[in-house]
């Protein structure tokens, strides 16, 4: 397999069955990465609901920090570019707190938290 194309310009049959044995791994992972994430969120739609009942703030930046800190070590170890993760995990983290805000909302407690803080280094976080 050390040319992709054969004289005519069509793709090596053995190239493409090579394409998509690793496109299928790709679309299992994600899979599983969707179905990780609907687990996760349902676990953090409890903790919105838990922070509401008891008045307490969306977010929680000092949690928050140490999961970021958590989570780039993660991808250390794993070989993953450490601020990808934390992009990741931030993105992740603002719509929890959008969650959890709403939640709060609904229970008549406001949104937002006792500090006004919402972000730590000026992007949003929360990890529930």
């Amino acid at each position: 397999m050390t040319t992709s194309h054969t004289g005519t310009g069509a793709v090596d049959p053995a190239v493409r069955e090579e394409l998509a044995r690793l496109r299928d791994s790709i679309d299992n992972i994600d899979a599983s990465v969707v179905h990780m994430l609907a687990e996760r969120f349902k676990c953090t739609q409890q903790v919105g609901h838990l922070k509401a009942r008891h008045q307490l703030p969306p977010a929680d930046p000092a949690r928050e920090a140490k999961q970021i800190a958590r989570l780039r070590a993660l991808a250390e170890s794993a070989k993953l570019d450490p601020a990808f993760a934390e992009k990741f995990l931030n993105f992740i983290i603002a719509e929890v707190i959008h969650h959890h805000e709403r939640i709060a909302e609904s229970n008549g407690n406001g949104s937002g938290n006792e500090n006004g803080d919402e972000s730590v280094n000026g992007t949003a976080t929360a990890s529930g």
